[in-house]
């Protein structure tokens, strides 16, 4: 009888024990699962996308057409068009190109239209034919790097999903090995499958080569790139 008793606080021990622990472990997984979610849900609102107005063009005096610039912020704030970055080519640093910010495409688009820009961009010493591009950035890397060296690069894809898993699976550790550190992707608003990339140059020499590389012509041609890309090298003014 005595055997049958403790035999029987055993199995009870046992069954309490199994069923203290899978509820701990329950809970645990629960927690973990709401981390989990947490983490991406904090990654998911870290980055929202925004839409930018590029201006290209060459310039006969930097320091001229950089006074007229400043001085034109708020006629551009008046149509939502806010500064973000100035680049100045490294071949030639009169050419330059202007990123700035937009709340509105329609606005923007007017914006870029005004007889009065092309008043006020011939004093400013503008002499070339401007170039303007409009477009939503869908990734963007701003933190802080020591390197002031950019490289653009516009191509129009056959289909962009295609095309982003192709670069996606080169992958940002090949490109850093190459020379090249990814800071940011952005769509066309009148042509989504013309994508812009901009990379920081930490070795010009091996980006070079790697762009120039048939290894990488043949894999752009996997990913659908039609025609032959845009390449711009500039240096960040701000």
């Amino acid at each position: 009888m005595k055997n049958s008793k403790q035999l029987l606080m055993s199995i009870l021990v046992t069954i309490f024990t199994v069923a203290f622990f899978s509820c701990k472990n329950n809970k645990t997984e629960k927690v973990d699962e709401m981390s989990t979610m947490e983490e991406v849900d904090i990654a998911s609102i870290a980055f929202m996308p925004f839409k930018v107005i590029l201006i290209k063009h060459d310039v006969a005096d930097y320091n001229k057409w950089r006074v007229a610039y400043d001085a034109h912020d708020s006629i551009r704030m008046s149509y939502g068009i806010s500064h973000f970055v100035i680049g100045r080519g490294m071949d030639n640093p009169n050419t330059i190109m202007v990123i700035d910010k937009m709340n509105d495409f329609n606005k923007a688009k007017d914006f870029s239209m005004l007889p009065s820009l092309k008043e006020a961009m011939k004093k400013a010493g503008i002499i070339s034919t401007p170039k303007f591009g409009f477009y939503e950035v869908i990734r963007n890397d701003d933190s802080n790097i020591n390197l002031k060296d950019r490289l653009m690069v516009t191509h129009r894809v056959k289909d962009f999903d295609a095309w982003i898993k192709v670069y996606d699976e080169e992958g940002t550790i090949k490109r850093m090995e190459e020379g090249l550190i990814d800071r940011g992707m952005a769509r066309s608003v009148d042509d989504p499958n013309m994508v812009t990339l901009v990379f920081a140059i930490s070795d010009i020499d091996k980006a070079k080569a790697m762009i120039n590389s048939e290894e990488q012509k043949k894999l752009m041609m996997e990913a659908g790139v039609e025609g032959v890309p845009e390449m711009f090298y500039y240096k960040l003014v701000e």
